[in-house]
């Protein structure tokens, strides 16, 4: 590998907001850190599955999301705290609109090192699914992969 070169590398996906949500748009945050919470997350430890993104006194907010404390370190972090996420302020006002007005979740979905070894989170913008619409979602998807195969033995 080249020094300076880093891959997005993924920490950590929450799989089953595909499945819960029906996702609409997905921005890119930037995320505050504590130098353990980083060195833990460089581990590749950590747990967004249960968490959300929420506004906590006007500013976007990540809740519930677990980054384990880093053994060696003299000062450790508190694994669940709400962690403050960095977007444009335009940007988060809109989230924030979104959210008040048609009722809608900002989900974590992936949190990976970027290419310049920043971490960031991918939040979507979505709506909750109802039992059935995750029947018919399971369905289409089987469908879609069975086409596939038919189409690719056939031709």
């Amino acid at each position: 590998m080249v020094k300076g070169h880093i891959m997005n590398r993924r920490i950590a996906e929450n799989r089953k907001a595909r499945h819960e949500y029906e996702i609409g748009d997905r921005i890119e945050a930037g995320i505050i850190l504590q130098g353990s919470e980083v060195k833990s997350l460089r581990t590749g430890r950590a747990s967004i599955a249960e968490s959300y993104a929420g506004e906590e006194r006007g500013r976007l907010m990540l809740f519930n999301a677990n980054i384990p404390i880093y053994e060696p370190a003299r000062v450790n972090h508190e694994p669940k705290r709400p962690r403050e996420l960095l977007v444009k302020a335009k940007e988060r006002d809109r989230l924030l609109g979104l959210i008040r007005r048609e009722g809608l979740t900002l989900v974590p979905l992936d949190l990976y090192f970027n290419k310049s070894g920043l971490a960031k989170l991918k939040i979507g913008l979505a709506k909750g699914r109802k039992k059935q619409d995750k029947r018919q979602a399971a369905k289409d998807r089987d469908w879609g992969r069975e086409k596939a195969r038919l189409l690719r033995a056939k031709g």
